[in-house]
């Protein structure tokens, strides 16, 4: 069995916000470069596991970058319901960052 750290051990922000009336954006920057590429090459954020851990479809996440010169790495959903209109939860996408907060990153690669 792997040993895993939670992403907020990691990560110096995990953020979501508005990013216009129909898109949530989301934003976790390292501060350390080796837990950038533990993270990034751990496989535990694509497009595929963001799409798991939401329960939404992939189609429905319009960019997902691993932008190394800032050890960031960022995505962008499609809101259900444009920002603000009748049964939006959230208008200021602000809310949405938590499930990412307990990702378990495996300590290590090589095991």
């Amino acid at each position: 069995m792997r040993n895993t750290i939670p992403l907020s051990e990691l990560a110096k922000t995990i953020r979501s916000k508005n990013a216009g009336v129909d898109k949530i954006t989301f934003d976790i920057i390292f501060t350390d470069r080796s837990a950038y590429d533990l993270v990034r090459k751990s496989g535990v954020l694509t497009r595929k596991t963001i799409a798991q851990l939401y329960n939404i479809p992939e189609k429905r996440i319009s960019d997902f970058v691993e932008f190394d010169p800032a050890m960031a790495i960022k995505f962008t959903i499609y809101r259900e319901r444009p920002s603000g209109s009748p049964g939006d939860s959230d208008i200021f996408g602000s809310q949405q960052y938590a499930p990412l907060l307990d990702i378990g990153v495996p300590s290590s690669l090589d095991e």
